[in-house]
């Protein structure tokens, strides 16, 4: 393909064109083509979308606003824009210079014709094309509100009253006022108080898309071109040898001279001077080094060069030495030699490293023209230093903005030249002579090799290159009287260059990847060639093409005769030239345009000049002059014909291409006489052909680059963003209905090229942001038109067909306006695209599909934000409009319609249901678009998908914005007709608007996550080194920014930190305004709603949900503003329909009460005047409907507690006016006083009041939680005859212990609910599955028996408001007890779990639950793993006695409590709480901690100080109570005796000698077993005993002999204990060791016979616990090591000596004790005794039983004593 001429491939290229544009219009024909244009084959099969998906045919633009134009209004046109012809206009800017004195040749000097074009290059001014009509925005005054005042708080006193609240007015009249105070005071423009859309705003909604620039882009003076002319010539002397020179010359010094010719008087000066002297000097001299005749010199000589350079300038070198004692009379300098070097060779600049010669004498005549090196001989001859050798080394360097320095660039530009102006053949270029038959071969070959140039030099004249090749694209020139044509030469070569320029490394991109030395040159640079000079070369019988030919191309002359025979084969309107009817055989086609090519005479040329006579071939109807060679026609013809590896380039950097063609058809059109050429006749058709074929091609590419890996996708979405902005830019030159239709082609073929929903549809989506954009993007679509005016749709939708729900034409031209049928779609093009795209995203469910949707959204939220900023469209009329525009986005989904399968009931079960944790996500579409009848179910992906919370969130604002600024009566129209499914969806939706646009207060603003900020900082700081270094590293940061633009939105989500308070609080109150104005909005549909509702008599399905709604705004934080007119809607809605609402919305009605109630305790007194109306109201209503409000007054009086239970900002003072102020309306209430009603009332708010009493102290005690745990536990108490209120003070300190991690006594709270609910059950229901009361829960916890006598003063739980919660039913009990075992389960106590479920199980069991069973069981055997795997490694609580002292406790002083504790808690920790707390109570100094656990003087207390004294306690069992603890856990639990021991002596020391160590037992005994419903329970009862120092002895020896036991025998073994147990039982340097306290009670028999049976019993301790200790070191010999045997040798070496040292003190007996103790050896010696001994008398036996019974008892209490005493293999009896 790419070796065929121009004329083949522009012919296929229209084949392909023709092709496609059939397979648009019907979506069938040769797929061939696809294939063709694509560069991969899309192997994957596409996805069928049915047909309202594709986008329609849209309007002939032109020709029906040219209709339509007269009927318009006109004021409304002219603020609209006048829908103006040109968008974008042509500005000329004079450049700026850096430079105080810019730097220009000399004036007078007659320059070559490269140096003018560079001249000109900086000196031209810039041309740039921008926005002809932008709007200015008005500073944002929206934003502000009103400032806040202060009240006038008074003394407790009835707020004031409602005037009218008692007075008689009708329902309509109150609704009317309630309308009226709604509509005044409101916010204009509700987008103006939403945030952006993104943090980085990606496109400007408002004006031209020319003001929204890329922040990267605002293009640097460097970066623009803003330079000047610079010619500049380094040199630098570096070294000279003159060591072998025969004179003297060691003092050297060099002058410097840039000559125009031979004689001195030539030196020029332009040598720049020192800052001490001159600008400009003639001649410089180099330091001296002394006494060197090889020195080295540093110096840098700057010179500007002239503007024209000949072959006799060069450089001068002349070489000094200088004397430093010269003779009198002789001169200081003596010329030692000269050197010189010529500025020209072959034309070029000479620069680089040279090794000069230096000449001895005098220089020759006409020296300069040669290099040194290549004197000719002269006569007489030159003599040089060493024979000619080089011995003087420079280096020189160029800096110029007219020489090259590059022999591609240097030979391009001269053949440019050569053909400009008038140049005698042959010319020399460097060593080469070029002919004027080799010129043209020559000038091609130059083309091709420009992008092999060195890259500096290609850079610095990058504006010229680029410049000259854009004129030989247009310029046809004559060479030896043959025209060449190098159109395909120079776009090869600019292609070329685009490529080299984005790949090299050293030069900056901006993030999207674009070179930005071809941005500027675009932006700031580019302007259409010059007009065309017809050059004419003389050939060889010296004639010239005459000044009259005319100009003609192959390819044009082709693409004529080819769209002359495509045009007979069409239907076809200016507007629209892709509708073809039939269309020849491929091959005959391509064959009939090849043979209308005429005979090519000079073969390979393209372009040629013919002269305009009879003769020329009739190749087109309408021939065009040579100067008529538009440049945007020739750029598209070459972007259509290029092949291989250039198209391949060309659409990879698409955008400077596309940016080509805007500018130059934007000064085209400037040029022009557009009052004669409207757009429609701008262009030709051939360019229009050519466009297509582009977007066709580039559409292609984009397709194919998608299915590549990913590096290849984001290169595709580059592309598809300049696709998107080329067609933009496209709206404001061309004709518009054509660019439609290439917006309609484009979406279509990418649908049939693209196999993955979400990248088509983000594709699409971001392309039709781009073009939504616009500035007309309102006259785009046509918004002013009226239904009415519609033109007809060539094809009728099928729900304008098939509707049934609209009765008259009104109602369906109503509901035809939320429709979004294919005439919506072909009238309004743009939004019915983007509706499409919406609809789609909304309904898929796919991978990726989250970020598609919030795209979609967030296009229309941009757009809808840019009409509230919009001046023009501030006009109430033109808001409606403009709102009409958007109405087909609130129609219901359309699964609700005929897609949707199932009975009704199903469907109205369905529209009921909502997620109430609507702040995350919207489960399913809650408004998708309804498309011409057809319903989304035959779409093959599913129908829904869960949104994210911020696409959640713009799409509900969407939502507002137009229900705020539609015409209310359309709205009320619309929804009088709607059923009553549909009317639920609508309030489900604004259940959910009410949630999202929730006031989050100013401290919500405030909080900014760490992560979060330092994610903007770190964006930031690679922005910004984008910005200063112009790197490339945050590419690909934001690909959807503007390109070539000059201004940018920045916009920081988290950069809170450099906001003042005053911006905070401003974007606070900016928050609270949108709140307001959103949930108006929401009111006011509403009150629609009702109105509706009320005239169908469809009330009974629909107050329901609208009475959700307005309790669920009640119960999210609003401003007085939207309270008042809520309370004032709730009002009219309970004096409508008062009945229902108390008949049939019971629990929706007590929702209302505690909602208002907690109003009621507001500190604005507004609010609670509002608050206290609707209560007074609500009760009078209740009375008036039942004579008896028992129901009202139960959900009040539960509502209170529930407010005092739960919420924080509750008020005891507030909402103690608001009970008088409600009092004040009964005793007013003239009709009532005949009534036991104000009676009532009295009687509720004096029970009100009594439970707001008992509440005062737990507002005091918010932060002692073991106190607010009392006091709760207190008001739980006192609702022992109100069931329902002692539930939610139970779940109250349920929930309260949760948030402290308290999950066992959570879970009891829970037990004891259930135990509640179980007695109520057991009095009303009688089955054998469920449990006896609260007897059947004593296994969990003895303490649930208390809730036995809760159930004895209810006398009828099934009256009117008693137990008439949720909880009292079987499912609620399982639901309660459900929650425990969860709660247990986390807190540890598996086994109490199984003790829950066996209650659970029996009920799940009668109800055949058997997944519930499944699940149950399978949490038991969790439960019992965790058991066995866990043991005794769980930690349970730590429990301590807590006394406190002093009157500053109040009711606390002298009271004591068992805390508990989480496990491992210290002593110190618990120690630190308590003295926190109660210092910052009574003050830090007034607080002390009792460090001892000594019996508490009160007499030594100081009175003006709080004691605390805080003990570690344990729990203590009896004996007996040990046989059934047997586990860790039974250890741990059902605990209600706890023991602490006190050391002390006599003389009041705690601690003293082993002979006077006393120690206190005491035992605790609470009122309540633990765990509880509390953490801290009363001590009633305690018990102390006091231990002498030899029972402390015996119960230490005990407590070691216990530890060496477990030690010993601990499996597996554990070394690291045993020998730790062992080293403090046998070490030798333990002090008050075993050995110390044997020799201080064991030494000597005491003289006191009561301790003889003391001294026994540590006798025998001791003797167990040496043998225990020789288990111990048995064991431990088996457990060492090698490198353990000397340790393990030393602990038996000290075994054996303690035990030698003990056994004299354990073998010593008191004779006293064991006198009448019968010597046995053991048992069986024992029974032959009896045997042989018959004779013994049963006197005798009696008393040794006796005696042996004595002395078990003595050591019963050691079961070691036993075991010692008992033991078989006893060998002595006590006695021996």
């Amino acid at each position: 393909m790419a070796t065929l001429p121009a004329a083949e491939r522009r012919a296929f290229a229209l084949k392909i064109n023709s092709g496609l544009t059939k397979l648009y219009s019907f979506q069938q024909g040769p797929v061939e083509f696809y294939w063709f244009l694509s560069t991969t084959t899309l192997a994957a099969s596409v996805i069928l979308w049915p047909s309202f998906y594709d986008a329609v045919d849209p309007l002939d633009f032109e020709g029906f606003l040219m209709m339509q134009l007269n009927n318009l209004d006109s004021e409304l046109a002219h603020e609209l824009g006048d829908f103006p012809e040109d968008d974008l206009d042509v500005v000329f800017t004079p450049k700026e210079c850096r430079t105080l004195q810019p730097s220009m040749p000399e004036d007078g000097v007659e320059l070559d014709s490269h140096v003018r074009d560079c001249v000109q290059t900086y000196i031209r001014d810039w041309l740039i094309t921008g926005p002809r009509h932008v709007p200015t925005l008005p500073e944002d005054t929206s934003r502000t509100a009103p400032a806040s005042c202060d009240f006038d708080l008074r003394s407790l006193q009835p707020d004031p009253r409602l005037e009218n609240l008692l007075r008689h007015v009708s329902a309509e009249e109150f609704e009317r006022q309630n309308e009226e105070a709604r509509r005044t005071n409101r916010h204009a423009e509700l987008l103006a108080l939403y945030p952006s859309v993104d943090e980085i705003e990606k496109v400007l909604q408002q004006g031209e898309i020319g003001d929204c620039a890329e922040p990267y882009m605002v293009l640097k003076e460097s970066e623009a071109g803003k330079g000047l002319v610079r010619n500049l010539l380094y040199v630098y002397p570096q070294r000279l040898n003159f060591a072998n020179r025969p004179a003297s010359a060691r003092n050297i010094t060099i002058k410097i001279q840039f000559m125009c010719g031979e004689d001195p008087s030539c030196a020029m000066p332009v040598i720049f001077g020192k800052s001490s002297g001159p600008e400009f000097v003639q001649e410089i001299y180099t330091a001296i080094t002394y006494h060197n005749k090889s020195p080295d010199f540093y110096e840098e000589v700057k010179i500007k060069l002239p503007a024209k350079l000949t072959e006799k300038h060069h450089l001068l070198f002349t070489f000094y030495h200088i004397s430093c004692q010269p003779k009198q009379g002789a001169s200081v300098e003596t010329v030692v030699g000269y050197s010189w070097l010529p500025i020209l060779l072959n034309d070029r600049l000479q620069t680089g490293h040279y090794c000069l010669p230096v000449a001895l004498d005098k220089l020759p005549f006409h020296y300069s023209i040669h290099s040194p090196e290549k004197v000719p001989s002269q006569t007489p001859p030159i003599k040089w230093v060493e024979g000619h050798k080089g011995v003087f080394n420079i280096e020189v360097q160029a800096v110029s903005s007219v020489h090259t320095q590059d022999n591609h660039l240097e030979k391009f530009f001269t053949l440019c030249h050569s053909l400009e102006s008038q140049v005698t053949f042959p010319i020399r270029l460097m060593d080469q002579k070029i002919t004027e038959a080799t010129l043209e071969h020559e000038l091609k070959l130059s083309i091709i090799c420009l992008n092999s140039s060195r890259l500096e030099p290609l850079v610095l004249f990058l504006h010229l290159v680029l410049d000259k090749l854009f004129q030989l694209a247009v310029q046809p020139m004559v060479i030896a009287g043959q025209t060449a044509n190098f159109s395909q030469f120079a776009f090869e070569s600019v292609v070329a260059i685009v490529n080299s320029l984005h790949n090299s490394k050293d030069l900056s991109k901006d993030q999207h990847g674009r070179n930005c030395l071809l941005a500027s040159y675009v932006y700031y640079v580019f302007r259409l060639p010059d007009p065309q000079r017809e050059v004419a070369k003389p050939g060889a019988g010296g004639s010239a093409v005459l000044s009259e030919s005319r100009y003609y191309t192959f390819g044009r002359a082709s693409a004529v005769a080819v769209g002359s025979k495509l045009l007979q084969s069409r239907v076809i309107s200016c507007s629209n030239p892709d509708i073809t009817v039939t269309q020849a055989a491929t091959d005959e086609e391509v064959k009939s345009i090849m043979s209308s090519k005429p005979v090519d005479h000079s073969s390979s040329r393209m372009s040629f000049y013919i002269e305009g006579t009879n003769d020329t071939p009739n190749v087109c109807t309408n021939p065009r002059p040579s100067n008529k060679k538009h440049f945007h026609e020739e750029l598209a013809l070459q972007m259509v014909v290029s092949t291989g590896m250039v198209r391949e380039a060309v659409f990879k950097y698409a955008w400077f291409f596309f940016e080509l063609l805007i500018k130059s058809m934007a000064q085209y059109v400037h040029n022009i006489e557009k009052q004669d050429n409207p757009r429609r006749s701008r262009f030709s058709d051939r360019f229009k052909d050519d466009i297509t074929t582009i977007v066709s091609v580039v559409t292609s590419e984009i397709a194919a680059l998608l299915v590549k890996p990913q590096k290849e996708s984001e290169q595709a979405e580059k592309i598809n963003i300049s696709l998107a902005f080329f067609l933009y830019d496209l709206l404001s030159l061309m004709d518009r209905g054509f660019v439609f239709n290439l917006i309609k082609h484009y979406c279509n073929q990418l649908s049939n090229k693209l196999n993955s929903l979400s990248t088509l549809i983000s594709m699409r989506l971001e392309f039709l942001r781009i073009l939504c954009s616009h500035e007309h993007y309102l006259n785009l679509n046509l918004f002013f038109m009226t239904s009415a005016s519609a033109p007809a749709s060539p094809s009728p939708s099928l729900s304008s067909q098939n509707s049934s729900s609209c009765s008259s034409f009104q109602d369906q031209k109503i509901a035809g306006m939320f429709d979004l049928s294919s005439e919506y779609r072909q009238q309004h093009f743009l939004t019915g695209l983007l509706f499409t795209e919406l609809s789609a995203a909304l309904d898929a469910d796919s991978e990726g599909i989250s970020k598609v949707q919030k795209k979609a959204v967030s296009a229309i939220l941009s757009l809808l934000s840019s009409h509230d900023l919009d001046p023009r469209c501030s006009k109430k009329e033109v808001k409606i409009k403009i709102a009409a525009l958007y109405l087909p986005l609130v129609v219901s989904d359309a699964r609700s319609g005929k897609g949707r399968t199932g009975s009704p009931e199903e469907e109205q079960d369905s529209a009921g249901a909502i997620n109430q944790n609507v702040a995350l996500a919207i489960a399913g579409n809650q408004f998708s678009l309804r498309s011409s009848g057809i319903s989304l179910a035959s779409l093959p992906y599913r129908q829904s998908a869960t949104l994210g919370p911020d696409t959640t969130r713009n799409l509900l604002i969407c939502f507002l914005w137009i229900m705020k600024n539609a015409d209310q009566n359309l709205i009320q129209k619309w929804i009088a007709d709607l059923p009553s499914m549909q009317l639920n969806r609508i309030l489900d939706l604004l259940f959910i608007c009410v949630s999202c646009f929730e006031y989050k207060g100013k401290q919500s603003s405030d909080k900014v996550s760490t992560q979060a900020l330092q994610k903007s900082r770190d964006v930031k700081a690679r922005l910004e080194e984008a910005l200063l270094r112009g790197n490339d590293r945050s590419a690909g940061l934001n690909e959807n920014l503007r390109w070539r633009k000059e201004q940018t939105h920045w916009r920081q989500a988290n950069e809170r930190q450099d906001k003042t308070k005053a911006e905070l609080d401003q974007e606070a109150l900016i928050s609270g305004n949108l709140a307001t104005e959103a949930n108006l909005i929401i009111l006011d549909m509403q009150e629609n709603i009702i109105q509706a509702s009320f005239a169908a008599e469809c009330r009974d399905n629909l107050l329901g949900g609208v009475l959700k709604v307005l309790v669920n705004s009640l119960g999210c934080d609003q401003s007085t503003t939207y309270l008042t007119h809520c309370f004032a809607t709730l009002r009219a809605l309970i004096a409508k329909f008062g009945d229902f609402l108390f008949e049939e919305e019971v629990e929706q009605c007590a929702d209302l009460c505690q909602r208002v109630l907690h109003h009621c305790s507001s500190s604005i007194d507004v609010t609670r005047t509002q608050a206290c109306a609707t209560l007074y109201l609500l009760m009078r209503y209740s009375f008036s409907s039942t004579s008896n409000f028992a129901r009202v007054k139960m959900q009040v009086t539960m509502s209170l507690a529930s407010l005092v239970g739960k919420s924080p900002e509750f008020n005891e003072e507030f909402l103690r006016r608001s009970l008088r102020t409600i009092l004040a309306y009964a005793e007013e209430d003239v009709d009532m006083q005949a009534t036991p009603f104000p009676l009532q009332v009295e009687e509720l708010l004096c029970n009100l009041n009594s439970i707001l009493s008992d509440t005062v102290k737990m507002r005091e005690f918010q932060e002692d939680p073991e106190m607010l745990m009392d006091l709760m536990y207190r008001i739980a108490k006192g609702y022992q005859t109100s069931p329902d209120l002692r539930l939610t003070w139970l779940q109250n300190m349920a929930e309260k212990h949760t948030k402290r991690k308290c999950y066992t006594e959570a879970a009891m709270c829970l037990v004891h609910a259930a135990a509640l609910v179980a007695e109520y059950l057991s009095m009303l229901e009688d089955h054998s599955y469920l449990p006896v009361g609260s007897v059947s829960f004593q296994n969990i916890s003895s303490n649930v028996l208390e809730e036995s006598a809760v159930s004895d003063d209810v006398l009828s739980p099934d009256e009117d408001g008693i137990c008439s919660g949720r909880y009292f039913s079987e499912s609620g009990l399982v639901g309660l007890l459900e929650q425990a075992a969860e709660l247990f389960s986390t807190g540890g106590l598996y086994e109490t779990v199984n003790e829950v479920y066996k209650i659970v199980i029996p009920i799940l069991e009668a109800h055949r639950d058997f997944r519930k069973l499944t699940l149950t069981h399978s949490k038991l055997q969790k439960a019992f793993d965790s058991i066995i795997n866990k043991g005794q490694k769980r930690m349970f609580g730590t429990y301590f006695r807590v006394g406190f002292y002093g009157s500053k406790f109040g009711d606390l002083d002298e009271q004591e409590f068992v805390y508990k504790e989480p496990a491992i808690t210290k002593l110190p920790e618990i120690s630190h709480r308590l003295e926190g707390f109660y210092g910052q109570c009574f003050g830090e100094d007034a607080v002390e901690v009792i460090k001892d656990s000594a019996p508490v003087d009160k007499s030594k207390l100081d009175p003006n100080k709080a004691y605390i004294q805080i003990t570690f306690v344990e729990p203590y069992f009896d004996e007996y109570e040990m046989k059934d603890r047997v586990t860790y856990f039974e250890k741990n639990f059902n605990l209600c005796r706890f023991m602490y021991t006190t050391p002390f002596t006599m003389d009041g020391r705690p601690r003293g000698e082993l002979s006077e160590q006393y120690k206190r037992n005491t035992i605790l005994t609470t009122m309540h077993a633990f765990p509880y419903i509390k953490t801290r329970i009363n001590i009633i009862q305690k018990e102390e005993f006091i231990l002498t120092p030899i029972e402390v002895a015996i119960e230490d020896m005990r407590k070691k002999t216990q530890e060496l036991t477990a030690a010993t025998n601990q499996e597996p073994p554990d070394a690291k204990m045993l020998q730790m147990v062992l080293q403090g039982s046998v070490g030798a340097t333990v002090n008050q060791g075993p050995l110390e306290v044997a020799q201080v009670f064991l030494a000597e028999i005491p003289a006191d016979p009561k301790l003889y049976r003391h001294h026994n019993k540590l006798r025998l301790c001791f003797k167990e616990f040496i043998m225990r200790c020789g288990e111990a070191v048995d064991k431990n010999k088996r457990l060492i090591t090698a490198d353990q045997r000397e340790y393990q040798q030393e602990l038996k070496k000290n075994y054996g000596k303690l035990k030698e040292n003990l056994r004299p003190m354990i073998e010593r007996k008191i004779p006293e004790l064991y006198n009448a103790v019968v010597k046995v050896h053991s048992t069986r010696n024992l029974c032959r005794k009896e045997k042989q001994n018959k004779t013994t008398t049963k006197k005798q036996q009696q008393q040794q039983q006796q005696q042996q019974k004595l002395i078990i008892t003595d050591t019963s209490k050691t079961s070691e004593c036993q075991k010692v005493i008992f033991k078989p293999q006893a060998n002595k009896c006590f006695g021996t």
